[in-house]
C-alpha cells in the first residue's frame, strides 16, 4: 500500500462518519446521502496528490465535502428541486442509551434540518468538532461570520426546543 492509499484509507477510518452527517445535511434521503459521499471520496482521492499543507488533512477534506455538496446543491436547484433545503431530514437512528436520549437526539436533528442552509453548514462542521478557524477555512467565511452563525443557529434551535437561554 502507497503513501497516497495509506492516508485515504486514514482518512476514511477518521473521517467517514463526520464526512456521512456533512453530506447528509445538504441532501434529503438516505439514498442521495450514499451518492453525495461516493462523490465526496472520489473527490478527496482525486485531490489528495495536490494536497500542499497549507491547511490541516482535516480541513481540506472537509472543504472538499462542502464544495462537492454544494455543488449537489446547485445541481439540484438547476434541474427545478427548489424545495430541497426545507426537507432535509436525518433518517439515522439515534443514539443508543434510553428512549428520552434517543428522543432529544432525534428532536434535535429534526430542529436542526429546519434551519437554513448557512446555519446547518456550521453546526454540522463543529459537530464534527472543527475550530472555528477551520469552519472559517472550509467555507470560505470569516470566523466572527462563524461565530455569528453559531449564535444564531444556536438561538434558534432554543426557540424551536422550547429552551430558555
Amino acid at each position: 500500500m502507497d503513501t497516497r492509499e495509506r492516508t485515504f484509507q486514514q482518512l476514511v477510518d477518521e473521517c467517514g462518519g463526520g464526512i456521512a452527517r456533512v453530506a447528509g445535511s445538504y441532501v434529503r434521503n438516505r439514498a442521495e446521502q450514499e451518492d453525495l459521499v461516493q462523490e465526496i471520496w472520489m473527490a478527496i482521492w482525486r485531490a489528495l496528490p495536490n494536497f500542499r499543507g497549507d491547511s490541516s488533512l482535516r480541513t481540506f477534506v472537509y472543504r472538499i465535502a462542502h464544495n462537492r455538496s454544494v455543488t449537489q446543491l446547485v445541481r439540484r436547484r438547476d434541474t427545478g428541486d427548489s424545495d430541497l433545503l426545507e426537507s432535509v431530514c436525518d433518517e439515522r437512528p439515534g443514539p443508543e442509551g434510553s428512549l428520552i436520549q434517543a428522543r432529544d437526539a432525534e428532536r434535535l436533528m429534526r430542529a436542526v434540518a429546519q434551519l437554513p442552509l448557512g446555519m446547518r453548514q456550521v453546526l454540522s462542521l463543529r459537530f464534527e468538532g472543527l475550530s472555528y478557524s477551520e469552519i472559517s477555512e472550509v467555507l470560505g467565511i470569516s470566523e466572527s461570520n462563524v461565530a455569528v452563525r453559531l449564535n444564531r443557529a444556536r438561538e434558534r434551535l432554543n426557540t424551536k426546543l422550547g429552551k430558555t437561554v
